[in-house]
């Protein structure tokens, strides 16, 4: 028999650690376990204006800038079985590697932008600009 090219379709992420559904339960049950901050939004509807197509956001366990988001043209980066789909941000699906979301455990994860270049080869959030992920249960100083 041929061996397969195709890449497994990811999962939507699965109960966690609490036991509790997702978001992205399609039942709707549980609060979004991915949002983002008025800043991340206005960067993700510049940037798709000013690419003309859609996105794709992925934190990935690899090795290259696996620390944070990484922003590609929607189908771009090939999701694999270990990823995630935690729910969308602006029509642009959002993937996480399923190891990562259980080390989060329960807290809320945050897209947002930071200064700086992007890391890897993830699209930038503007002129000096990348993304970032953040959690409800780590405020920044002085929040």
């Amino acid at each position: 028999m041929p061996a397969s090219n195709a890449t497994p379709a990811p999962r939507p992420a699965a109960a966690h650690r609490s036991g509790r559904a997702s978001a992205a339960d399609p039942g709707g049950r549980q609060p979004a376990r991915i949002s983002a901050t008025p800043a991340a939004r206005q960067a993700i509807r510049r940037l798709r204006a000013a690419r003309g197509g859609a996105l794709m956001f992925v934190q990935s366990a690899g090795c290259c800038a696996g620390s944070v988001p990484m922003c590609f043209p929607a189908g771009e980066y090939l999701t694999g079985g270990n990823d995630l789909m935690l729910g969308t941000i602006e029509g642009c699906p959002f993937y996480i590697d399923a190891r990562i979301y259980q080390s989060w455990d329960d807290a809320e994860l945050i897209l947002d932008v930071a200064p700086g270049d992007p890391e890897g080869f993830s699209l930038g959030a503007g002129p000096g600009e990348h993304f970032v992920l953040r959690a409800s249960a780590c405020p920044l100083p002085g929040t």
